[in-house]
């Protein structure tokens, strides 16, 4: 059986552990035997970390030792696949700048807070967007830094009064990427639990999921 670790914690605001709750029950029905933890020091059992087929960070902001990030990067950069969303992937450890190359993107803005905005899909073939139509979100609009050599399959196009100077700034909403031989899913959808109940987010992540499993 494939084997998977959710770690939770972090920021609060972010509903970490609902979250879980969301996906805990879809992994498992997938057929993965799911550990969840609820410390970094999961990251430090290096025999357990590089058993597994796929690791899912919900951890906002806080931060991480160099033991515990090391522990995660080689577990990944081995052929472990790392899958997550919003601020639990690509807004935790702001200041570890090894992690966020592996992400692939950091979040830097949300202009306005919780606003409509739309999810374009750029890529119909990809197996994680393949048969999805562009969709709306009442969220966080997540503006990021991100890396160029992402493979990115979603995006969304800036049109905020708050930050007038962005307009028009199409940013990568979904990518894949790969860490060595690891490989990597993010998408920046999810900023509470109940963001999950757009159909389309919710089966974009777990896709993602199966794809960037071992």
């Amino acid at each position: 059986m494939k084997k998977a670790l959710m770690v939770v914690g972090g920021w609060e605001g972010h509903e970490p552990k609902q979250c879980a709750e969301v996906f805990a029950p879809i992994l498992r029905s997938q057929g993965f035997d799911l550990e969840v933890s609820y410390t970094l020091d999961a990251y430090l059992d290096a025999e357990k970390m590089h058993a597994l087929s796929l690791i899912v960070p919900i951890w906002t902001m806080g931060t991480i030792t160099h033991e515990q990030e090391t522990g995660l990067l080689d577990a990944i950069k081995s052929g472990v696949g790392v899958a997550g969303w919003h601020g639990g992937m690509g807004d935790a450890f702001r200041n570890n700048t090894e992690y966020q190359w592996m992400v692939g993107g950091q979040w830097v803005a949300h202009p306005g807070g919780v606003v409509d905005y739309r999810v374009n899909i750029i890529n119909h073939t990809d197996p994680i967007t393949a048969g999805l139509d562009d969709f709306d979100m009442h969220s966080e609009q997540y503006y990021m830094h991100v890396d160029p050599s992402n493979e990115v399959l979603a995006t969304t196009t800036f049109d905020r009064p708050e930050a007038p100077w962005t307009k028009g700034c199409v940013m990568p909403v979904v990518w894949k990427r790969m860490w060595g031989a690891g490989r990597v899913f993010y998408s920046s959808l999810g900023h509470v639990a109940k963001d999950f109940d757009v159909p389309e987010a919710r089966e974009i992540q777990a896709r993602g999921f199966l794809w960037a499993a071992r």
